[in-house]
């Protein structure tokens, strides 16, 4: 996504995107004198959206705009925009390759409506209203893949935080991503039970994200493409609480369900996300926190249509609980388990041969776990798989039986240690 520019995403951004390059927001500066000067306002994202569909009429494409003299044949009568202010948008042409320098060196990508790596859920959900750019660091593959949606509040409980890194950490055991809005508080928490448990997150951020990619306690899940970070505004721009009321849509329409931690009752961008999905755009399910300790807002969404939360214990009901089903798609670690070491009742199987001393010995790595060698009259090579299991149950006992069972090589391997994300502590 950091490659160069198509000609219709270089219209788009010089069109709709302030292009900051370090000073405040609508500054911007001067190629020749170094001084910030005034800089055109952009098209914000209802005037971009009524132009594009202008443009779609006339049968042409935002590129055409970049063509000497395009917007002199394009018939005032066809938008209400000011055309003088369009053609000063773009001639931003400077200050956007200034622009591209400074994200390339952040590692941020950017990626436009007209691309075809734009969000397929954004396009599909939001329509005309998905934002005209997005801004991002980390692996985007998995922007579409769904997820949890975990929200709430900025101030709550340590009780609270413990339980969210919970949810997090039961996600990442089901191979679902969590989906949230990186803000201090739940949004963290989640992001870091499951990136902690090594899972995958998406954090939506309403700003910041410069500051984020940079963040060197974000740096590991990033460079494990376990952390992707997404933003709908300009990547050094400063918080704007109408900037957080509108990035919840995208934390709602990259998910496949929602859960609701803690919320004001009335009040708050939580509160305001919940009851718009509730009321007008139902793009998922959306639950709420059914135990511990009370919380009105909560009681204030169950009213509107909420589910309650099931808290889901084991792997298998989180996904029924997100996706509706069982398990549409086994989770990595489950799959490799499985791979290696056949079903639970295999695995049962193969416990007791080793038990009762089937397993006659483990010979070198053929690159193979069909290959274990045997005794003539012992399991099958498949059931022979689940001899890792066993090792691994005895090693990780508090109470290790006496008799140990031998070690695969397949389990040399050292487990993946990853970083914590996010200090609840610091923003």
């Amino acid at each position: 996504m950091n490659g160069d520019l198509s000609p219709n995403a270089q219209a788009i951004l010089l069109l709709t995107a302030p292009l900051l390059t370090g000073g405040r927001k609508g500054t911007a500066k001067s190629p020749i004198t170094g001084r910030k000067a005034r800089s055109e306002k952009p098209l914000t994202g209802g005037e971009y959206r009524d132009f594009a569909r202008q443009l779609r009429e006339s049968r042409q494409e935002p590129a055409d705009l970049l063509e000497h003299g395009a917007l002199k044949t394009f018939e005032q009568s066809r938008t209400t925009l000011d055309l003088a202010r369009l053609e000063r948008l773009l001639n931003r042409g400077f200050l956007l390759a200034q622009a591209m320098e400074r994200w390339r060196a952040r590692a941020i990508w950017v990626v436009t409506r007209a691309d075809a790596d734009y969000p397929r859920r954004l396009k599909t959900r939001l329509r005309g209203n998905s934002p005209p750019v997005l801004y991002g660091c980390g692996d985007p593959a998995f922007l579409d893949g769904g997820g949890l949606a975990v929200v709430g509040s900025r101030k709550v409980s340590e009780e609270l935080i413990g339980y969210t890194e919970g949810i997090g950490h039961l996600a990442a055991t089901a191979g679902i991503a969590i989906v949230s809005g990186g803000a201090r508080g739940i949004d963290q928490a989640a992001m870091r039970g499951t990136l902690e448990a090594g899972g995958r997150s998406i954090g939506v951020l309403a700003n910041g994200l410069e500051r984020a990619a940079l963040n060197r306690d974000n740096r590991a899940a990033l460079m494990d493409g376990r952390l992707a970070l997404v933003c709908p505004y300009d990547p050094s721009v400063r918080f704007l609480v109408g900037y957080a009321m509108q990035r919840n849509k995208l934390i709602y329409a990259l998910s496949d369900a929602a859960l609701v931690v803690n919320s004001d009752h009335g009040h708050g961008g939580t509160w305001a996300g919940a009851t718009e999905q509730l009321g007008k755009l139902h793009f998922v399910p959306v639950h709420v926190r059914d135990s511990g300790e009370p919380c009105d807002g909560l009681g204030g969404l169950l009213r509107r249509g909420a589910r309650p939360w099931p808290d889901p214990e084991t792997p298998r009901d989180m996904r029924e609980t997100v996706y509706g089903v069982a398990s549409p798609i086994p989770s990595p670690a489950e799959s490799a388990q499985q791979e290696l070491f056949g079903s639970e009742a295999e695995v049962a199987k193969g416990a007791a041969a080793v038990r009762e001393g089937a397993l006659t010995d483990v010979p070198e790595s053929t690159g193979s776990p069909d290959r274990l060698r045997t005794s003539s009259e012992g399991p099958s090579p498949r059931v022979l798989r689940t001899a890792g299991t066993a090792w691994r149950n005895w090693a990780t006992s508090k109470s290790r039986p006496a008799t140990r069972p031998p070690r695969p090589p397949l389990l040399d391997k050292k487990p993946h240690n990853p970083r914590t994300l996010f200090d609840s502590r610091t923003k």
